[in-house]
């Protein structure tokens, strides 16, 4: 166990160095959201007006949507990289030292999850600067911590899809299809009361609703501890899971 942590934190700094040294194509990834806030904030402000459309301003309601959005864009993706480094080699010279295999699939895991943790925080800032509002910064962190679960989640369910496909195009093409069926099949966009009855029965499998829900309870200060127990445990579940599964498929793969 000592080891297992100790090689994915040695590897989780080798890929944040590698970040850090590229930092524009990480902000590059949180263009999209912020013109989706920007254009949807101000196309669908009218909704809010709606009866039965939760009080408050449309924006503030479409930002945690924005946000979990950002998670899907950075995650998706993820096990593109774990590919180039299969095809470059550098996979297989660390699979012949002692390092523990599960740490490879942890550690990159991991760094996902922790950029898209930053690229958030920015997205937030920004919404918060053209006037969306956010009920303190104990639900903004913990929001966070709900993105990180999240991340954990898709994240390993792109490396775990990298090892079953083997190849890049359609890994994307999957990340594609995976992303915006998930949005619009959640409330990140309309409040449940809008959906027909069989969207609302997905919205209880989905995690990007589970994820959108808690976010926005506590953006809105008026938090539920049912919606909280109940997000957390999906999203804990969900990343579990999701890292298990490709684990098991790298250490197959590998041997």
């Amino acid at each position: 166990m000592v080891q297992l942590f100790s090689d994915t934190w040695y590897l989780f700094n080798k890929y944040l160095r590698i970040t850090l040294r590229m930092p524009m194509w990480a902000l590059f990834t949180i263009i999209q959201p912020l013109i989706w806030l920007l254009i949807f904030g101000q196309l669908f402000k009218n909704m809010a007006s709606l009866p039965g459309f939760p009080q408050g301003r449309y924006m503030d309601f479409f930002l945690p949507g924005a946000i979990i959005m950002t998670v899907l864009f950075g995650t998706s993706w993820s096990g593109v990289s774990l590919l180039r480094e299969i095809n470059f080699g550098t996979v297989e010279k660390m699979l012949v030292t002692p390092v523990s295999r599960v740490s490879i699939v942890m550690s990159r895991v991991i760094h996902t999850a922790v950029t898209v943790i930053i690229q958030c925080l920015i997205i937030m800032i920004i919404a918060i600067i053209f006037g969306a509002s956010v009920s303190g910064i104990k639900g903004a962190f913990l929001s966070l911590v709900i993105v990180f679960l999240l991340s954990l989640g898709f994240s390993g369910i792109s490396n775990g899809l990298a090892m079953w496909l083997k190849r890049e195009e359609p890994l994307v093409m999957l990340g594609n299809m995976m992303t915006l069926p998930l949005m619009f099949l959640s409330s990140a966009m309309v409040p449940k009361s809008f959906m027909p009855e069989w969207i609302k029965v997905i919205t209880r499998i989905n995690p990007i609703d589970y994820a959108v829900e808690t976010t926005r309870a506590f953006y809105s200060g008026g938090a539920s501890m049912h919606t909280i127990l109940v997000g957390f445990l999906f999203l804990t579940l969900f990343a579990v899971l999701s890292i298990s599964w490709a684990t098991e498929m790298f250490v197959n793969q590998s041997e």
